[in-house]
């Protein structure tokens, strides 16, 4: 079996790049070493081929389907693959030992992760979400909520959701209309309906804790309004809570995943004393949206590393196919019956590869360099290290989510092209890995929307300081590739001048004073920093190579010789759109389409 990634690529991020070992000396990782976390990626890729890959097509073909009697129904091999995932402790891998946890660093924590959601996405996915469901929980919960959620979702026993959306608001949290009602009791009766809950119902765990978004009465209009509840789909003492899964959405890609349309108080379970839903506060009333968004920012992340991964195993697999696939000869070849070689041996093949190459292994160093910000936020002892790392993270994130769901789709798209026709048929799987990860630029998020934020937000927030000290960072690293060889020297330079060029295009946006005109094209914009931070990443990768030598090290400086060359360049063309305030897409009258 091919592995679905490469464990040679994590190994030198990890420890010959971000140097996770250094993090050894802090309180919360002192009972840890390079050998305890080599085992966790030992573990978590043994798992991820053994129980999680085999049944990856045969869920993608029988997808979740609901029963006469309202529950679902799903292949065994899902539940199968959980349990050992749970049986493992891998699912508390981050959190602190006073709840069960390991307390490994986020940035080895996620690195184990992609293993599992490289090998198959949608089984991935319910730990996934529980993970980011008990963090929230920790962080804002009361003990009670700690020890009756928290512990049993480590342990596997209970699975969690995050409930957002609905049929008539979609992204626009401001529009939702689910209710919360205050009891004398202290607890709140839930009503409303919930679409687009992945892992909203299954079978797969004793309990479903749901964390709803929902408006108390008197909280005011909009997102301000908005609080945050438990509502678990088993009450304490047992009792089934009012919460009914009406229907499952029919995906193109993801299938092992139910995703649901769920109501709120329809009284089909209503243990209450009118229909509806029991929910349980989390933290204060009026400020859910502020704590969602901190299960938000990490599922976008998590978002990032899902189409990384997906990326990632589809490189390795059209990377195989192509050094056992024979078809063709050398251009210029004397002889018509000279044997056919490898896909590998043409020039336009290597250059799909290369581009997979450049594009997955470049988010990959995005996607852990955010976690290693995450452990310098949570563990340092300086406050101003502290500060910088949630600033540059608060920057990154959009960036982090958006970037891969473009680019790693896109070497899904040439993983299909490297396998020809073959590529476009189920017997393969890496058709199946471009439909799982088209869900990506769309969940969490849209592109619209982390431009919006990058734009309107990030890069104007504290007076533009997250934007300064981006460019800060890249600095430091043009700098020390000015000591290196030429090549990556001569990237420095190329990265300084297209980074001095965002300053100034985004300083114009904002001249405008123009909001409508400034954000008209925040998509592009994502797209242009997005490709500048990824230059960056390779960058760094270049200084962490320096002068070592053989395959693994050359593969690195010829896959960042290809961004610079056939990536970085098409920044130009982008900024020069934005630096015009190009008003097409505001002119265009409506019903002129």
């Amino acid at each position: 079996m091919t592995d679905v990634l490469s464990r040679r690529d994590l190994d030198f991020l990890l420890y010959e790049w971000l140097d996770v070992e250094s993090l050894l000396p802090r309180a919360r990782f002192s009972e840890h070493s390079r050998e305890t976390f080599d085992a966790v990626m030992d573990l978590s890729a043994d798992i991820a081929h053994k129980h999680f890959a085999p049944h990856n097509k045969k869920a993608d073909a029988n997808e979740p389907t609901m029963r006469s009697d309202g529950t679902v129904a799903m292949i065994d091999e899902v539940k199968a693959a959980l349990d050992i995932y749970s049986a493992s402790g891998l699912i508390a891998s981050q959190f602190d030992e006073s709840v069960g946890g390991m307390q490994l660093p986020t940035t080895v924590a996620r690195a184990a992760m992609a293993w599992f959601q490289a090998a198959n996405a949608s089984t991935s996915s319910y730990p996934f979400l529980t993970v980011a469901n008990a963090n929230l929980i920790a962080t804002y919960g009361t003990e009670d909520q700690i020890d009756r959620y928290v512990r049993p979702m480590l342990e596997g026993k209970y699975f969690g959701t995050m409930c957002l959306s609905e049929p008539q608001a979609g992204s626009s949290l401001a529009d939702i209309t689910t209710r919360a009602e205050p009891q004398d009791d202290g607890s709140y009766l839930v009503t409303g309906t919930k679409m687009w809950i992945s892992a909203g119902d299954h079978e797969l765990s004793e309990n479903i804790v749901h964390l709803v978004l929902a408006k108390v009465p008197g909280g005011g209009p909009g997102v301000k309004g908005i609080s945050l509840f438990i509502v678990p789909k088993f009450l304490p003492d047992g009792a089934r809570n009012d919460v009914t899964l009406v229907g499952l959405n029919h995906k193109m890609g993801n299938r092992g995943t139910t995703n649901t349309l769920l109501a709120f108080g329809d009284g089909t379970h209503s243990t209450g004393p009118r229909p509806g839903a029991i929910g349980f506060l989390v933290g204060e009333e009026h400020r859910g949206l502020s704590y969602m968004f901190h299960m938000m920012n990490e599922a976008r992340i998590g978002v990032g590393f899902l189409a990384i991964a997906l990326g990632y195993v589809g490189y390795t697999k059209s990377l195989e196919y192509a050094k056992v696939r024979t078809q063709g000869r050398p251009l210029g070849a004397k002889d018509p019956a000279a044997p056919a070689v490898a896909l590998i041996e043409h020039a336009d093949v290597r250059r799909m590869l290369l581009a997979q190459k450049s594009y997955v292994e470049g988010a990959l160093a995005l996607g852990l360099y955010c976690s290693r910000l995450v452990d310098e936020q949570d563990t340092t002892e300086d406050a101003t290290v502290k500060a910088e790392s949630t600033l540059l993270l608060d920057v990154l994130t959009p960036i982090a989510k958006s970037w891969p769901s473009q680019w790693c789709l896109e070497a899904n798209s040439l993983a299909i092209q490297v396998h020809g026709g073959y590529g476009y048929t189920r017997d393969y799987d890496v058709e199946q890995y471009y439909r799982d990860n088209r869900l990506n630029p769309i969940h969490e998020g849209t592109h619209g929307i982390q431009g919006l934020d990058l734009l309107g937000r990030k890069v104007t927030m504290q007076g533009g300081a997250g934007l300064l000290l981006l460019g800060s960072r890249i600095d430091e690293t043009i700098a020390k590739s000015r000591g290196a060889d030429d090549a990556a020297a001569s990237f420095g330079r190329d990265l300084g001048l297209v980074w001095n060029r965002v300053v100034e295009v985004t300083a114009a946006l904002f001249s405008t004073g123009e909001p409508a005109v400034a954000l008209a094209n925040s998509s592009v914009y994502l797209e242009a920093v997005g490709h500048v931070v990824i230059a960056w990443m390779w960058l760094e990768q270049l200084s962490a190579v320096g002068d070592k030598t053989g395959d693994f090290y050359d593969g690195k400086r010829q896959a960042a010789r290809y961004f610079f060359r056939y990536e970085l360049p098409k920044v130009g063309p982008q900024l020069d759109l934005l630096a015009s305030m190009d008003r097409t897409t505001l002119d265009m009258d409506p019903a002129w389409f």
